[in-house]
């Protein structure tokens, strides 16, 4: 990813009835998290980072590169823009046990049958003894952690986490943020994290902004 300006840029508005979201960010770093009360709008955010909000106005740039820009019509589908997502209901295959879902990211960059990076990606979670369970039997800090390796292995252009910590208590959050945020800065891989909670941002290592009444401030 070649970097011609702030690392990530977004101005964009949207309406959606009762959400009125006006956000602009501008960072260089490779960090951000966007902190907010329920129903700010801060995963409607995430979504516009994603492409999955069309009706989004504005522009979003990651890296140099346009993702959209209503000014001038540029779009980038949303599997063009290779975003790791991982979502508050983690959205793990029911019917696939861990290390199958784990082969399922490194499949989206065509290298599943490389078992190196999905153990160290396990490791890297905790996760190595979770590996023949299936997601109904782990608990909700669990399904985090490896929703978190999945997005990582599909090497995303850049990573969005929907309160990514929530269900984990704080000793293994504290120790599990400092290593993702490792992962990221070796790879290059910028981050966006939305939380209702300040010691994600804080544990994660992010530039922190806040999202009040669909008003996004440093």
């Amino acid at each position: 990813m070649s970097e011609t300006g702030p690392l990530l840029r977004a101005r964009v508005s949207i309406d959606l009835g009762s959400l009125h979201l006006s956000v602009e960010l501008s960072s260089a770093t490779g960090a951000v998290a966007v902190v907010g009360p329920s129903g700010a709008g801060k995963t409607t955010f995430l979504r516009i980072l994603a492409g999955l909000e069309p009706r989004a106005r504005g522009r979003v740039t990651v890296g140099g590169a346009a993702w959209m820009d209503t000014a001038d019509g540029t779009w980038v589908q949303p599997w063009d823009r290779r975003v790791g997502w991982v979502p508050q209901d983690t959205l793990l295959f029911p019917h696939l046990s861990v290390r199958e879902n784990l082969a399922y990211g490194l499949s989206r960059v065509g290298d599943s049958s490389s078992p190196a990076p999905l153990d160290d990606l396990a490791e890297l979670v905790e996760a190595r003894h979770l590996m023949d369970r299936r997601p109904a039997v782990l608990s909700g800090g669990e399904r985090q952690r490896v929703a978190v390796a999945r997005a990582l292995l599909s090497r995303p252009r850049l990573l969005l986490l929907d309160e990514p910590f929530s269900a984990l208590d704080r000793p293994l959050r504290d120790e599990l943020a400092p290593r993702i945020r490792g992962y990221l800065d070796r790879h290059g891989i910028p981050v966006v994290l939305v939380s209702h909670e300040e010691a994600d941002a804080h544990a994660l290592g992010c530039r922190e902004f806040h999202l009040v009444e669909g008003r996004l401030t440093p």
